[in-house]
């Protein structure tokens, strides 16, 4: 559940991008639209909400790594080895 809500964040990111380069473009000049400054507002929003996410997954411990490369700690005596 938590990793839909990671990519769901991550479509409504690139969505609040693609409406902010909209409006960049269709308000050239006009001092009375913020349309773009709110764009950015939101945007912000959901980079927050997004780390936020992130963060909550790792320290529960439902996001972690699974590299091959890296097997995980060693016990001190194999470290000492080394």
């Amino acid at each position: 559940m938590l990793k839909v809500a990671i990519v769901l964040f991550m479509i409504a990111l690139v969505a609040s991008l693609g409406s902010g380069f909209y409006y960049l473009m269709t308000d050239q000049g006009d001092k009375n639209q913020r349309r773009t400054f709110h764009s950015l507002g939101v945007r912000l929003a959901l980079a927050v909400c997004l780390a936020g996410l992130i963060i909550f997954g790792v320290a529960t411990g439902q996001l972690g790594h699974r590299n091959p490369w890296d097997a995980g700690p060693r016990p001190a005596s194999q470290t000492a080895q080394d």
